[in-house]
């Protein structure tokens, strides 16, 4: 599939209905997700910058727009791009790397207004001019890619759920298709946030059990994304297990994932 072929898709999933958004960290993971019959990705800077042996954010913009590329040409599926706080400050830098963003491949890409280097987020104001330019870059290239604009607001202490919904409706206005803030819970919550937004599709990060995906569909919920949770599962496991040997048990081996299995997954991609 070519990608405006994919953008296009993209674009019609946001439309109606609820699907999930899984995060894959590689090109491994990615056709994984895509061979058990996943609509589309997103990538997570999280599991992206662990799989490199750096922390989160501590990736540069460079080392995210050649992850990005290799994702987009590894799937058939539209890939979303974690783009973190578009690794720019002011709205004329955001503009700029946004498009090379686009330059990727990607069917989307999300942009936060936590601070450059973190302190924090930008004021209202300077947050709501940094979608707009976002938006503007999106407009001028051309390309049908989804912006998704995020409030980091309820990832901290005492952020008031108001003040987090009163961001996403004027990223909204803003021209943001898809809104997001991640660390909302709660069906009310939830609802509340769907309502404020709409028509425009919501988000909705799901890092731990919880609720299900027909259970936030019932409440409106478009796109649910599980951010760098599959890669702390998967690095998760591979630490409970390398514990166990390095006390001299290989019995965490049994849960391995079937060679077999894998290869013949891989192999007719």
């Amino acid at each position: 599939m070519d990608t405006a072929a994919k953008r296009a898709e993209f674009r019609a999933l946001h439309a109606q209905g609820c699907f999930v958004l899984p995060n894959p960290w590689d090109i491994g993971s990615a056709r994984l997700l895509q061979h058990l019959g996943f609509k589309a990705l997103a990538s997570t800077s999280s599991g992206f910058a662990w799989t490199a042996g750096r922390p989160d954010y501590g990736v540069t913009r460079d080392d995210v727009l050649a992850h990005l590329s290799v994702l987009c040409a590894a799937t058939s599926l539209p890939v979303n791009a974690d783009f973190q706080e578009g690794f720019a400050n002011t709205p004329e830098s955001v503009a700029a790397n946004v498009a090379m963003a686009i330059g990727t491949g990607v069917a989307g890409l999300s942009i936060e207004d936590r601070k450059l280097g973190g302190g924090g987020l930008y004021d209202f104001d300077y947050a709501v001019a940094r979608i707009r330019a976002a938006k503007a870059a999106i407009v001028a290239s051309g390309d049908d890619v989804i912006l998704v604009a995020r409030t980091e607001g309820l990832l901290g202490d005492s952020f008031p759920l108001t003040d987090a919904i009163e961001r996403l409706v004027a990223f909204a206005d803003a021209g943001a298709d898809c809104l997001y803030a991640p660390g909302v819970t709660g069906r009310e919550n939830i609802a509340a946030m769907v309502r404020a937004v709409a028509p425009k599709p919501l988000n909705v990060l799901m890092a731990g059990p919880g609720m299900t995906v027909a259970q936030l569909a019932d409440l409106g919920v478009r796109r649910i994304s599980v951010g760098g949770a599959l890669a702390r599962v998967a690095l998760g496991a591979m630490l409970k297990v390398a514990e166990e040997i390095k006390q001299g048990s290989f019995d965490g081996l049994a849960n391995a994932a079937s060679g077999k299995i894998l290869n013949g997954m891989f192999g007719g991609r």
